[in-house]
């Protein structure tokens, strides 16, 4: 193993969150540092820790078959209000996507609880302003949203066949159908108010 590839190894070993390409070779003086990573993640292929890519970012993670052992308890898993599934839905097939246009695909309106829920959890960011008048927030994953689902980009997303085959698509199938068949055509203002989620996130 050269020094290079050493050298990516301890960084990486190190680092406190997941790091890019580009920030792994500006810690080592620009070095090139694809084909070390690349390198890595084969040697640590098969062992109880592997090498892995998300969103563009790398870092350690155990091995899937060996994340049991490292469990002292079960874990009690936090269940998405269905109003919050539907609208990661619509966030991860469309980003960056508005609050209006969430509203407009999904019929309802979206209480800001369920966008905060969705934050807080580390899985949707705040990615700007759309540029068009009043300047509205636009939302997008992140790279822990990737990482959470094993995904290694947004185009890993399963389609609906994909979903409905594995029996994913109860209870929220219409808002995943409606998130996955694109944007409506046209967003309009209403002067009347939507209506409420009926479930909180």
């Amino acid at each position: 193993m050269d020094d290079l590839v050493r050298a990516v190894e301890a960084t990486l070993f190190a680092a406190q969150e997941p790091m890019s390409t580009e920030a792994i070779s500006a810690h080592l003086n620009g070095a090139d540092v694809r084909e070390a990573l690349a390198a890595l993640a084969g040697d640590y292929e098969g062992r109880g820790v592997n090498l892995v890519e998300r969103g563009k970012r790398w870092h350690f993670q155990t091995a899937p078959d060996m994340a049991h052992l490292l469990r002292r308890e079960r874990e009690e898993v936090r269940r998405l209000s269905r109003a919050a599934t539907e609208v990661l839905a619509i966030v991860s097939y469309h980003e960056p996507v508005s609050r209006a246009e969430i509203e407009a695909i999904r019929g309802v309106q979206t209480a800001k609880g369920t966008l905060d829920v969705l934050m807080e959890a580390g899985w949707v960011r705040i990615a700007g302003r759309r540029e068009v008048p009043g300047r509205p927030v636009i939302y997008a994953t992140t790279p822990e949203f990737l990482a959470h689902f094993g995904l290694q980009s947004r185009r890993d997303l399963p389609d609906i066949d994909e979903l409905r085959a594995a029996g994913l698509l109860d209870p929220v199938e219409d808002a995943l159908e409606a998130a996955m068949a694109g944007p409506p055509e046209e967003i309009v203002e209403s002067s009347e108010p939507l209506a409420e989620d009926e479930e909180s996130a």
